[in-house]
């Protein structure tokens, strides 16, 4: 089985730019290097750092989970760098995070 990761890439102006890929580091390289293969966010907010990678699993998991991860708060996100830290559920992709994170 292909493992597809999670990954986040902190940008020269502290924005994080989250992706799925089977292979991560040649992912990476490939917004780096700014041309056709970059994505769109990262023409424009160029890449500084690969912040955070996880295995997740198959594709449409990897997809679940990045789409959760998207609608985290911007405390969340930052809590899940500083961390190195994910929990999700293997089903639904759905991330746990911790009460006292969440925005009333």
């Amino acid at each position: 089985m292909v493992y597809w990761y999670l990954y986040l890439v902190q940008t020269i102006d502290h924005c994080l730019y989250v992706g799925i890929s089977t292979d991560v580091q040649r992912r990476f390289k490939e917004h780096l290097a700014q041309d056709r293969k970059t994505a769109k966010y990262l023409l424009a907010h160029k890449p500084q750092s690969l912040a955070f990678s996880l295995p997740v699993g198959d594709r449409a998991l990897a997809a679940k989970v990045e789409y959760h991860f998207k609608r985290l708060s911007k405390k969340e996100k930052e809590y899940i760098v500083d961390s190195q830290e994910l929990v999700f559920d293997r089903e639904t992709g759905k991330i746990m995070i911790r009460s006292d994170l969440r925005t009333p």
